[in-house]
């Protein structure tokens, strides 16, 4: 099959810059390779092909041949003086795409982690537990938790007595090896310095050579009020130490609110459930619950108050997050059942329930019982 033009591969005009001839091989090399086409044959010999246009064009020798004579001129190597500039090889493609490499893959080829204590270290996460008055006025907690701080012994470096690691001879710093594989070229880790571009002659007995070690230190943490159970807080560069040059990472503490024996907790609305006799329900009373901030509030109760009646305590709530703005209470009722009678209240009960026959007294219980009428008369 006739080679195809060198500009028309690239698709662009006679007259592109070396600027814009890089640009287009670098969007032809990003198309056309094989391991983002691997369902299609002719990825890559269209992959080659631009990589063949690109290294004849990228050179101003080589491209004011080919722009004279055509692919004959490249093939006799018209000009060359010496050997010519015959075919286009493996080692021709790995010159050509080693190019553009850099565009299309970035700096993260080079230098692996950046050489010993250079990366930034990793975030750590803890939990802390609070109960709900801690939650309500904020507080500042100590914990302890554990993250990978530098080896006293080597400061960091991995070496024996604080020595400084040195270069891998494998990789000359870089991190990353090459091999060629046919026309491509295959990179990866260095498998002497793991990809740091840096080893270690004689590690550090304390660390083993990493240069740090998990260590458990106590923290000060300060929680705001209003904070609900899953806040996160971020306390900045108190995660795992990132070497002797690196950044340290960050700790994030995940908040518990423990549960509470009398409030339940509703964003923030609290509730509280009061338990008040049948008598007191009835005739109405006046009860005492606490509050949140540790004080009691009185609440009137109103003659023939229901079980699980709400009465609304305005801002004894919690408050938001780092806002001005703060929650109601609610108490709920909770009417309960004489037991334990003696006979003096046994016969007290039953002489009132003689008394309430015509249902005055229990107007719900008396109101179902004339919907089961009605719905009986209907069958």
């Amino acid at each position: 099959m006739a080679k195809r033009d060198f500009y028309d591969v690239l698709g662009v005009s006679r007259d592109a810059s070396d600027e814009d001839i890089k640009r287009a091989f670098r969007q032809r090399a990003k198309e056309f390779h094989p391991d983002a086409n691997r369902d299609d044959p002719e990825a890559e010999r269209r992959f080659k092909e631009a990589g063949e246009a690109y290294d004849a064009l990228k050179d101003p020798q080589k491209r004011a041949v080919y722009d004279r004579y055509g692919h004959e001129g490249m093939q006799a190597g018209m000009g060359g003086g010496g050997g010519g500039f015959g075919g286009f090889g493996a080692s021709d493609f790995a010159s050509a795409f080693s190019d553009v490499f850099d565009d299309l893959f970035g700096d993260n080829r080079r230098g692996g982690m950046g050489g010993f204590g250079r990366a930034r270290g990793g975030d750590q996460t803890a939990k802390l537990s609070l109960t709900l008055e801690e939650a309500y006025a904020g507080v500042t907690k100590e914990m302890r938790v554990a993250t990978l701080a530098l080896c006293d012994l080597c400061h960091g470096t991995g070496g024996e007595g604080g020595s400084s690691p040195v270069t891998c001879g494998t990789c000359k710093g870089s991190g990353r090896v090459r091999a060629q594989q046919g026309f491509f070229t295959i990179e990866r880790p260095c498998p002497t310095c793991g990809g740091r571009g840096q080893t270690i002659k004689t590690p550090c007995h304390g660390c083993g050579g990493q240069g740090r070690l998990r260590k458990e230190r106590t923290i000060s943490v300060q929680v705001p009020r209003g904070v609900e159970d899953g806040n996160r807080i971020r306390l900045g560069g108190e995660g795992d130490s990132g070497g002797p040059q690196g950044t340290p990472g960050d700790l994030y503490i995940f908040i518990a609110i423990e549960k509470h024996p009398i409030f339940q907790r509703d964003g923030m609305d609290l509730y509280c459930k009061v338990p008040i006799s049948m008598v007191d329900a009835s005739l109405g009373a006046e009860v005492e619950a606490p509050t949140i901030d540790g004080a009691m509030a009185r609440v009137s109760i109103p003659a023939g108050a229901q079980n699980d009646r709400r009465f609304r305590l305005r801002g004894k709530g919690m408050p938001t997050l780092r806002g001005e703005r703060v929650g109601d209470m609610y108490i709920e009722l909770e009417v309960e059942t004489p037991v334990n009678l003696s006979a003096r209240q046994r016969e007290l009960l039953e002489e009132f329930r003689r008394e309430g026959r015509d249902g005055r007294n229990s107007p719900s219980a008396e109101g179902f019982l004339n919907r089961i009428r009605e719905l009986w008369r209907k069958k």
